[in-house]
């Protein structure tokens, strides 16, 4: 039976001038590759599981949806393409990461890729992923005269090789204000802020990846917000990783309202 790779990317265009990027919600990993994987890591535990069902409610406001198709264990979307550390002199997974979150490896006889490998899978999954992010935030752009691009994760709650204790629930990043309107940012933390049960914070541990970074231009009237949410808001944090409706429940009118505020915000730049 021979193996039908999907596309490197699912996209769904909208009409509102909102992109919402999914680099690590992929699950594919490529036969021969997951040969190499130690059984854990075929598990591929470290997804960012269900966001799609999580944000079902985005397509009705008008978003784009960008979503990945292939593991982060394949290829990180979320990283520079030359796999420079976006958090010097902590602990980080890379382009083509060679250990889980848990800091256990995912290649079972270490043979981790080399650079021709890392080049390949690159050029065949991160490079689509990314022009077909920046296509679309450019026609966003030239339709409305601003761009709105919000890049979506979710993470377990306690990761020691990352963070000690437990993670607040909405992490907010913005390149430390370099990626949006500071204004937008504190709109935004401030939904967070008051989402009773829940905590939030701006420009925390997670500050926004390559994407936030690279794309965001304010300057462009393009702004860009990464969310990094705990998965516990909204699903099991440990195998099956299964989605928990009711506990999901309580965190989504608190998205729905940050989305809503994004979209107001953009619009109110076109409209200025």
């Amino acid at each position: 039976m021979t193996d039908t790779a999907p596309p490197p990317f699912l996209f769904h265009q909208g009409t509102a001038p909102l992109l919402i990027s999914m680099p690590h919600v992929g699950t594919y990993v490529p036969p021969a590759l997951a040969a190499r994987f130690t059984d854990e890591a075929r598990q591929v535990h470290d997804t960012d599981w269900h966001l799609e069902r999580l944000y079902g409610f985005a397509k009705e406001l008008g978003a784009s949806i960008l979503v990945a198709t292939h593991s982060r264990y394949v290829v990180d979307l979320n990283r520079p393409p030359d796999g420079a550390s976006l958090y010097p002199g902590q602990s980080v997974t890379g382009l083509c990461p060679v250990d889980t979150f848990d800091d256990t490896p995912i290649y079972a006889a270490g043979d981790v890729p080399g650079d021709a490998e890392v080049a390949a899978r690159r050029d065949a999954v991160w490079a689509p992923y990314h022009a077909q992010l920046r296509a679309e935030l450019d026609r966003i752009h030239a339709a409305h005269g601003v761009a709105m691009l919000w890049d979506a994760h979710s993470i377990r709650s306690v990761l020691p090789r990352f963070f000690e204790g437990k993670l607040p629930d909405l992490n907010l990043g913005t390149g430390n204000g370099t990626s949006c309107d500071p204004a937008l940012a504190e709109e935004l933390l401030a939904i967070g802020k008051a989402a009773t049960g829940y905590t939030a914070v701006l420009n925390g541990r997670f500050k926004g990846g390559h994407i936030t970074r690279h794309y965001g231009d304010p300057a462009r009237n393009i702004h860009a917000v990464q969310l990094e949410m705990t998965q516990s808001s909204y699903m099991q944090e440990a195998m099956p990783f299964d989605y928990l409706p009711e506990v999901a429940a309580g965190i989504e009118p608190h998205l729905r309202r940050m989305i809503e505020a994004a979209l107001a915000f953009a619009e109110k730049r076109r409209a200025s």
